[in-house]
């Protein structure tokens, strides 16, 4: 599927962001938009507001911000790679997660000892 030839004047960021592919729903964009996840160049955006192309748009999703910026408008939902050509993605890696250095018993080892847990409480502190 591709992107339609003539794009709208304007399209609303809910519309938008659930055009490509960044809400599941529609209603879920819109929710995001009222509970002030949303921003559209660092002000916080109403699911009406309109988009325009050049704007920066700044999605907080569970710990992390997306950063996309407005290449082209489209209002109807596309495929995933024809959508992938309406923005850029500005977002900077996500922060790995430091392991923890607790030992791992090997599967089928059975139930530890009372020894093996009191090591392993020495470890947890």
């Amino acid at each position: 599927m591709s992107i339609p030839s003539s794009s709208p004047a304007n399209v609303r960021v809910d519309a938008w962001l659930w055009a490509i592919r960044a809400y599941k729903t529609r209603s879920a964009a819109t929710a995001a938009c009222r509970a002030g996840h949303i921003r559209i160049n660092g002000n916080p955006a109403k699911a009406s507001q309109s988009v325009i192309i050049g704007d920066t748009i700044r999605v907080r999703e569970s710990g992390w911000e997306r950063i996309l910026e407005v290449r082209r408008l489209i209002a109807k939902r596309v495929g995933a790679e024809a959508a992938s050509h309406c923005f850029t993605d500005h977002t900077p890696p996500r922060p790995v997660a430091p392991k923890l250095g607790l030992p791992q018993r090997d599967r089928g080892a059975g139930r530890p000892t009372k020894k093996d847990r009191r090591d392993m409480e020495k470890l947890r502190g």
